[in-house]
């Protein structure tokens, strides 16, 4: 894997991964992510203050779920890396791949800045890896060639030298009249021929033509302006146009061709280099105004190269090289500043077509999610696709899309993070609930009925607060007719205990009075009551104590007796339990079955 490091996008992979921590890991805020390329390798360092507890494999889950969602084109291999704050070395370490299907398309590239230096071809794009998947490339080499100049043709504007001679015979009819004309003809035409230029006398155009082709090298060597470079140009044509009076007969002809060839070669020198400074000269026009339109840009782009292709052709022996020199430096430097915003511009708009794919996987996702884990990776993704769309300057042309997409894309990230929450309530609440019908168990065992009731009561009320639109909704209804039974049962026993406490009160008020009547045992079969030996003791001393003439003294014994047998059996009733009365030797002498 080759990846391509720009600044900006490492932070952004930093920022979003922190956030994924932050929402999914607890004491997630404690974690700080770095991110860097080495060897062309991706690798993340996540560290954190020593002591406290981390689940290892937690943390990695979070970032290659992450990872999966964010935009990359083929398979990936990234490094990551845990350690603490305070130590060099880290102390755990994973491999994470990333494999991809190709129908995913998707998100977040780390681009690349190129350095043009001298040369005035546009560099190729970098690609920008897309969301899932993100198998799928959307390299393309865009390298253009600047446009072929038209030939110059050197006799194009030339003088046409062919005319048609009329010739006006005179028809006469005397023989004399005829060899007179016959013989002004031939001296006629002759003198004709050997009057015409260079043929017979001196030939000025071919020694101007001579002087200029030595001088126009001093003139171009010299020359400090276009304006003077257009001169020398001037004068090259119009000497030029000046041999083409020599006729085809002169024998200066041949020279007259060769020094036209000469100065149409000096002329076209002269001419590539002024073209290309006019090329020059309407890219600082239009550079004088700013503008982050990518047609705009592009149209510079391709002045520039107008402007340097024709001077990088010049060559260094060459009388012009010295004059082109210092603007062939200057249209490089303002082709690179181009440049530069051009790949700035595209790869805003790289950014936005990943953003776009990262949305539909997202969009694709969100419909099939069944669980937090996957609620939660559609949040994630929707967040990559909205920070990706947010850091787009008004600047760049894909601004004003970006913020269409924002508008779209927002209520949807909302609405992933609500869903996101409302499922992860959802599951704690379910979770809550089956932790305390496990609490309220255990104070069962312990027959701590009060605080049985109470948790199997709030057990309840937990699994009736899962939320209808959630995942966990049908699993938490399940648990609510168990609950609910197990809290009926906790309040019938709370209840018994009330009561058993009542009766436990009756009971010592009706078993001590001045002496301790009798001892009881209260449990789930009954109430087992015994009269002590200093009860029967007192009773048998009042019988033997009493006169038998006097009927009375029985009489009270009996009725005392009587008293007590009636409390307890009041005691039992209102207990709802049966009651059997022991006396001291453990003989039955009562016995009350529930209801009887």
């Amino acid at each position: 894997m080759k990846v391509a490091v720009q600044q900006e996008d490492l932070q952004l992979l930093a920022r979003t991964l922190q956030e994924q921590l932050l929402t999914q890991v607890p004491s997630g805020k404690v974690f700080q992510i770095r991110c860097a390329v080495n060897k062309d390798e991706l690798m993340i360092l996540i560290q954190h203050p020593a002591g406290m507890i981390v689940d290892i494999e937690q943390v990695f889950a979070v970032l290659e779920d992450t990872l999966q969602s964010l935009p990359t084109y083929r398979e990936q291999r990234i490094q990551c890396f845990l350690r603490l704050t305070s130590e060099k070395l880290p102390y755990a370490k994973r491999l994470i791949t990333i494999k991809q299907k190709e129908e995913d398309l998707g998100i977040w590239e780390i681009g690349n800045t190129e350095d043009f230096g001298d040369s005035a071809s546009f560099p190729a794009r970098d690609s920008f890896s897309g969301a899932t998947n993100i198998n799928s490339a959307f390299i393309a080499e865009i390298l253009e060639e600047p446009e072929a100049e038209t030939p110059y043709d050197p006799l194009e504007d030339a003088p046409d030298l062919s005319t048609t001679h009329r010739k006006r015979l005179l028809v006469v009819s005397p023989l004399w009249l005829g060899a007179g004309l016959l013989v002004m003809i031939v001296f006629g035409v002759g003198g004709y021929l050997l009057t015409r230029p260079c043929v017979m006398f001196e030939c000025k155009e071919i020694e101007t033509a001579e002087q200029l082709k030595t001088e126009s090298r001093q003139m171009m060597n010299r020359a400090k302006s276009e304006n003077e470079l257009v001169r020398v140009k001037q004068q090259l044509e119009t000497t030029s146009a000046a041999l083409n009076v020599i006729p085809h007969w002169s024998p200066r002809h041949q020279q007259a061709e060769e020094l036209k060839t000469s100065l149409a070669t000096q002329s076209d020198k002269i001419n590539q280099v002024v073209t290309a400074l006019q090329a020059g000269a309407a890219a600082e026009q239009k550079d004088q105004t700013t503008t982050s339109s990518l047609e705009e840009l592009q149209a510079r782009q391709h002045l520039w190269r107008q402007a340097i292709v024709p001077l990088e052709t010049v060559n260094p022996n060459s009388e012009l090289y010295n004059f082109i020199q210092p603007k062939l430096l200057k249209y490089r430097i303002n082709l690179q500043t181009v440049n530069k915003q051009l790949l700035a511009q595209e790869q805003w708009l790289k950014k936005l077509t990943a953003a776009k794919g990262v949305a539909s996987v997202a969009m694709k996702w969100q419909t099939s999610a069944k669980s937090l884990r996957e609620l939660q990776k559609v949040q994630s993704t929707w967040q990559v696709a909205v920070s990706a769309l947010s850091i787009i300057p008004q600047t760049s042309p894909a601004y004003p899309q970006a913020q269409k997409l924002l508008i779209e894309y927002r209520p949807q990230l909302a609405r992933s993070r609500d869903r996101a929450t409302l499922e992860q309530l959802a599951a704690k609440s379910y979770l809550q609930a089956l932790s305390i019908a496990k609490q309220a168990k255990d104070y069962e065992k312990l027959n701590q009925w009060q605080a049985a009731a109470a948790y199997w009561e709030q057990a309840v009320q937990t699994a009736k607060n899962v939320s209808q639109d959630s995942l966990y909704y049908t699993q938490a209804q399940s648990l609510i007719t168990p609950y609910s039974e197990g809290l009926k049962q906790a309040q019938a026993k709370v209840e018994l205990m009330n009561t058993w406490q009542q009766t436990r009160v009756d009971l010592n008020k009706t078993c001590n009075a001045e002496i301790r009547i009798c001892t009881f045992t209260l449990n789930y079969t009954g109430i087992i009551v015994k009269t002590t030996p200093e009860y029967e003791q007192a009773i048998q001393g009042e019988l033997s104590t009493a006169n038998p003439e006097n009927p009375d003294s029985t009489t009270n014994t009996n009725s005392h007796w009587q008293v007590l047998q009636e409390a307890l059996t009041v005691i039992s009733e209102n207990a709802n339990l049966p009651i059997v009365i022991y006396n001291s030797q453990g003989q039955e002498i009562y016995v009350r079955t529930s209801g009887g």
